[in-house]
C-alpha cells in the first residue's frame, strides 16, 4: 500500500507550537542562508551557521551510524532538508519526519531550534539518530525505544534534565507501567514521562550489553510484538514486570554506571561534563503501578502521530483525513511552555 506523508497536517500542527517552517526546498532557502553537504541541505540564519550545522550533521551521521550499526550508512538518494532556528532565547527542540513504504524510507524533513551549542551537541545527534533507526529498521519503533535511545546521545546537561524529571515523575505517580509503555505506538497525552522513562530504560539496557544488542532486542521484538519473550531472550528477565522492578531498583540506587561511556558523544563534545552518579536519596520512589493505558492522541487512526499532532488536536485544528499511510514522525523533546515545544 502506498504511503504518503500528509504535509497539510504537518504544517498546521507546527503552526500550533508557534513556529511554522516549510519544507526546505529551493524557494524556501531564500528565507535564510543555504548550505549543501553530501546528505543535507541546511537553511539557517547565517551562512556560517548553515555551514557549521551541515558539517556537524555529517560528522554525527558518520560517527553515530558506526556506533549503532558498526558501519557508516551509505549516502541517501535525496538530501535531507534541515531548517534551523538558532538563538540563545530558544529552547532546544526539533522534529524529523519521514515516510515508510514497502521497506523503503524517504521524504526526510528535519526542523531544529535552540541555542547554537544545544543545536550542535543535542538536537542534531538526537534527530540524526532517528534517521539512523528509520534507515535500519524500515518501520516505526515503539515510542519509548525510539525517543529513549535517541536521548542517550544528547549532551550531558540535557540528559541530566531527563534524570531529574524521571525521579519527580516516579515520586508523583506519573510513571508508566512497562506493560503499557511497551504497547505504546503513539505519544500519550502526558508525554514527558515517556521521554524520561524511555531514556532511563534504554540507557540501562544499553549499559548492560551495548548498542548492537539493544538494536537486536528491538528488532526481535518487532517481529511479533511479544516483548516479554524478547526481554527474556535478550536480557534474561522472566517478563516485563520483572524487568520493571529490576530497573526501578537501579534507579533507586542512583543509576550506577554499568558499562563504559564514550563514543561519538565523548569525541565530539570536548566540553562534556563528567558523568557522576552518586547514591540516590530517593528511597520514596513510588513503584510504577499497573494501570489502564492513558488516552493517546494521534494524527490519524492509520498513521503514526507525534506530539505536534497531539497539540494540534487539542487546539481543535481541523485537517483532512489522512490516506492509508505508514508515515512516521519523530519528535525530539517536548515540554509545553507558553505554547512552544521546548526544553
Amino acid at each position: 500500500m502506498e504511503a504518503r506523508c500528509q504535509r497539510s497536517i504537518c504544517a498546521m500542527a507546527l503552526a500550533v507550537v508557534a513556529y511554522s517552517l516549510g519544507p526546505v526546498t529551493g524557494p524556501s532557502l531564500a528565507l535564510g542562508a543555504g548550505y549543501r553537504t553530501t546528505n543535507f541541505v541546511v537553511s539557517a540564519p547565517t551562512p556560517a551557521l548553515a555551514k557549521e550545522i551541515g558539517d556537524t550533521a555529517e560528522v554525527w551521521r558518520q560517527k553515530l551510524s558506526i556506533e549503532w550499526l558498526g558501519e557508516e550508512m551509505p549516502p541517501w538518494s535525496k538530501l535531507c532538508p534541515i531548517n534551523a532556528q538558532v538563538s540563545p532565547s530558544l529552547g532546544a527542540g526539533g522534529a524529523t519526519s519521514f515516510v515508510f513504504d514497502r521497506g523503503e524510507v524517504f521524504n526526510w524533513d528535519m526542523k531544529i531550534q535552540g541555542s547554537r551549542e544545544r543545536v550542535l551537541d543535542s538536537v542534531l545527534p538526537h534527530e540524526i539518530t532517528h534517521t539512523i533507526f528509520a534507515s535500519y529498521f524500515r518501520q516505526p519503533l515503539p515510542r519509548w525505544a525510539d525517543e529513549g535511545a535517541c536521548t542517550t546521545v544528547e549532551h550531558r546537561s540535557e540528559i541530566s534534565k531527563q534524570e531529574r524529571m524521571l525521579i519527580d515523575f516516579l515520586k508523583t505517580g506519573r510513571g508508566i507501567p512497562f506493560s503499557t509503555m511497551f504497547a505504546m505506538k503513539d505519544y500519550p497525552q502526558d508525554v514527558m514521562p515517556l521521554y524520561s522513562q524511555g531514556h532511563s530504560l534504554a540507557q540501562w539496557l544499553i549499559e548492560q550489553h551495548g548498542k548492537k544488542a539493544f538494536l537486536a532486542f528491538i528488532s526481535d521484538g518487532l517481529e511479533d510484538e511479544n516483548w516479554p519473550r524478547a526481554v527474556q531472550k535478550h536480557y534474561g528477565f522472566h517478563d516485563l514486570y520483572a524487568l520493571q522492578n529490576s530497573w526501578l531498583d537501579w534507579v533507586k540506587q542512583g543509576r550506577p554506571q554499568l558499562g563504559p561511556v564514550g563514543g561519538a558523544i565523548a569525541s565530539l563534545a570536548s566540553h562534556e561534563l563528567p558523568i557522576v552518579r552518586g547514591q540516590s536519596p530517593d528511597d520514596d520512589i513510588t513503584p510504577v503501578r499497573e494501570t489502564h493505558p492513558a488516552p493517546v492522541v494521534a494524527a490519524n487512526s492509520q498513521g503514526h502521530g507525534s506530539i505536534y499532532a497531539a497539540m494540534a488536536a487539542r487546539a481543535k485544528v481541523q485537517a483532512r483525513p489522512a490516506t492509508t499511510a505508514s508515515a512516521a514522525r519523530s519528535i525530539y523533546d517536548a515540554s509545553l511552555s507558553s505554547g512552544v515545544i521546548r526544553r
